[in-house]
């Protein structure tokens, strides 16, 4: 057996061991329930989350805690939980990670918490009748929190795509942004790979979920290739000249990765060929008289990581949104209440306040929701202590960007209130040693990562 036979016989092993956890909804004696209309089951339930990841278990959690007696439900579409964030670890291969760090059963949160969940995907909302529609029947809330994470805009990138191709670039280069069977496709990928170009792509709109992250993963699989002996690049496409912890990823690329790691600034792309296995794309700054000049770069891998957009439930909510591609919820001044209705609540990576989508973000914005639910609910005035004081760190962002040894790099964000939006102030520190990264960072990487995985599921 050589080594990826090896490498792909335990992620196997691991995706089988995965527990599927059996929780109560809709369908499986909510309460309260109420009787069926139009033959189909419905539930009634005071606060209705939609979304159990980062903020959605977070917001629960938070709920239950200020009030045992609150009645509320998670509708979450998948069976089992997966993480984005500390993903890029797996792809890379550091020591101990695998796909059960990733993967976590909703059994042990409802049970700790005593919110009730219900696996079933939303089709539509009617705010008027306080209605949700989900494939398991039809649920009624008083309260409603939004917290349904981010959709793909292939359409809107590439437009001459059919939707068959947009399926099959789906499949065979995920964009893995979005949990699930993305990353174990991506990580398969990786392992069955001989030599060769992997190409990430950055999406040509600034505004998607975790900005770092393309950045993060080409740092892990160059780890990766290296560590492995592979030949080839690791090409990263970027449709700007943004770098979210530029500084940080560029410094660890010329130390580490000189001949590895190529990063190519204001890169657009136009198609995919997944028969030549060749992305075409052109520069921005490279005019021709009639037109672009195209450039084609061949790969082994590709991660094709689309324009972001909020989650369809955005959408099906009817609530006002922001005019950009990525359509995010315009909320009710310093609050997670939305303007449009003051019963629909939204936090994580669909908000439009000015603060970084992450998964430490998603966690704070689920708390501070709780507590403007929790006062309302108790009759009591509240108002966001971010309204009058800034809160230090409120996001804290770290990337793994090297192995053998470990090494991170981070980012901290302060949050205040500019009169309009809460805002971030970001700030990438270095290390003692002069630099950006560190292992006492990686450290603080794998602690925060078990840290905030207590926090979500114990």
């Amino acid at each position: 057996m050589n080594r990826r036979e090896a490498l792909k016989l335990g992620a196997l092993s691991v995706a089988a061991a995965a527990t599927m956890a059996t929780v109560t909804g809709c369908n499986e004696g909510a309460k309260p329930a109420s009787a069926s209309k139009a033959g189909k089951k419905v539930c009634k339930h005071k606060i209705v989350v939609i979304g159990a990841g980062f903020g959605g278990l977070t917001v629960a959690k938070e709920l239950k805690k200020r009030d045992s007696s609150f009645d509320v439900l998670v509708i979450e579409k998948n069976e089992t939980f997966m993480s984005c964030p500390f993903s890029n670890t797996y792809l890379g291969k550091i020591a101990g990670v695998n796909l059960g760090t990733l993967v976590h059963d909703y059994a042990q949160p409802v049970e700790a918490n005593g919110y009730e969940m219900l696996h079933a995907e939303v089709t539509s909302i009617d705010r008027s009748a306080k209605q949700i529609h989900t494939t398991k029947g039809i649920v009624e809330y008083e309260i409603l929190v939004m917290s349904p994470g981010i959709g793909y805009n292939y359409k809107g990138q590439f437009p001459n795509w059919s939707d068959e191709k947009i399926k099959h670039i789906q499949r065979i280069a995920p964009g893995a942004l979005i949990p699930g069977k993305e990353h174990v496709i991506l990580e398969r990928q990786l392992v069955d790979m001989e030599d060769g170009n992997v190409v990430i792509t950055v999406p040509s709109d600034v505004k998607y979920r975790c900005p770092p992250a393309p950045f993060e993963r080409a740092s892990m699989i160059a780890a990766y290739m290296k560590k492995e002996g592979i030949e080839g690049k690791v090409i990263i496409l970027n449709a700007t000249n943004k770098v979210s912890k530029g500084a940080a990823f560029k410094e660890t690329w010329k130390d580490l990765y000189a001949d590895i790691v190529e990063h190519i600034d204001f890169a657009t792309i136009q198609d995919v060929d997944p028969v030549s296995k060749t992305v075409t794309y052109h520069l921005a700054d490279e005019m021709e008289d009639k037109g672009y000049k195209v450039k084609t770069v061949k790969y082994s891998v590709l991660n094709l990581i689309p324009n972001n957009i909020s989650s369809p439930v955005v959408e099906m909510s009817g609530v006002e949104t922001t005019t950009d591609g990525f359509k995010k919820v315009v909320m009710n001044g310093c609050s997670f209440q939305t303007k449009t209705d003051k019963d629909v609540y939204a936090i994580g990576d669909v908000v439009a306040h000015g603060i970084p989508p992450s998964g430490q973000t998603a966690n704070w914005t689920g708390k501070q929701c709780a507590d403007e639910i929790a006062h309302r609910l108790h009759g009591k005035a509240f108002e966001l202590e971010v309204k009058k004081t800034p809160v230090k760190a409120g996001n804290v962002c770290y990337s793994m960007v090297s192995d053998n040894p470990e090494e991170a790099i981070m980012v901290t964000h302060d949050f205040s209130w500019d009169g309009s939006l809460i805002k971030g102030a970001g700030h990438v520190p270095k290390a003692p040693s002069g630099i950006y990264r560190s292992s006492a960072t990686a450290k603080a990487t794998r602690d925060w990562y078990g840290g905030i995985m207590r926090d979500l599921f114990a």
